[in-house]
């Protein structure tokens, strides 16, 4: 939790900073970048449990190598389903912390003023970065990027658990249309959206693509896991694509090779 307080002194007490000044001046529209951490875990679904939001994995479980949710009564696996953006915000880190904590302050801006915030949770955003001269920040490190890095270095990319933990991984560029998209189709009230490619992928085909497009060494599953990881996270787009006209151009597959194998001719 080193973190926490860096975060909040950037992204709570910013916005916080940021909605006053709005409000003094009278701006009345607000497009706000948000995360797809502020879900935590992924929704799930079991044969005869319904719909189930877990918590956090037993050790136990995670030690012997079974890494995926269980219904707690049945022992039954649960399978995962997209999240929608009404689903509970259930932060894992500081980081997804403070970009809840944003959301709660642009809602409270938005119902006290009338005003109308647009948020977006980007997925698991991936691309070149803007070459400002400063070195790229990430949130949770990038796990695209730490791949690339491992390709790039002829090490075999590492896979932590099994491989099959399951995301969206959205091209930068598409995240750069959506978020104009948001800008150029008001819409009334307090709104989240999910952007993200529409379009699953384990973290093993992930590494797999990677790795082929540039003819890199085979990942490598380890079986370690962190106890706080998120199994599951893929959230439902629709309402970004009714909201607001967006759907993802680049796929994961084509995406994520491009990005491994740039500047690598």
């Amino acid at each position: 939790m080193h973190w926490a307080a860096w975060y909040a002194a950037h992204n709570d007490a910013g916005t916080a900073v940021l909605l006053a000044a709005m409000e003094r001046a009278g701006v009345r529209r607000l497009v706000m970048a948000s995360s797809v951490a502020v879900y935590g875990e992924g929704r799930y679904r079991g044969a005869r449990s319904g719909p189930f939001f877990p918590g956090v994995r037993r050790r136990a479980d995670l030690d012997r190598g079974l890494f995926d949710h269980r219904a707690p009564r049945t022992g039954e696996i649960l399978t995962w389903e997209p999240m929608r953006e009404d689903a509970p915000l259930r932060p894992r880190s500081a980081y997804a912390a403070s970009k809840v904590a944003q959301e709660h302050y642009a809602l409270a801006w938005a119902t006290g003023t009338g005003s109308a915030a647009t948020v977006l949770r980007y997925h698991h955003v991936y691309g070149e970065p803007v070459a400002t001269g400063n070195p790229p920040r990430s949130a949770e490190s990038g796990i695209a990027a730490r791949f690339r890095a491992e390709l790039r270095a002829d090490r075999a990319p590492r896979v932590f658990e099994d491989g099959g933990q399951v995301r969206d991984f959205v091209h930068v560029r598409d995240v750069a249309a959506a978020t104009v998209a948001a800008v150029t189709h008001p819409v009334a009230g307090f709104v989240p959206l999910n952007i993200g490619s529409g379009r699953p992928v384990t973290l093993w085909e992930v590494a797999s693509t990677m790795a082929k497009a540039v003819s890199g060494p085979t990942p490598v599953v380890t079986g370690q896991y962190r106890l706080t990881d998120i199994r599951h996270l893929v959230a439902h787009h629709e309402r970004a694509r009714h909201a607001l006209d967006f759907t993802a151009r680049i796929g994961p597959a084509q995406g994520l090779a491009a990005y491994a194998s740039a500047d690598q001719a």
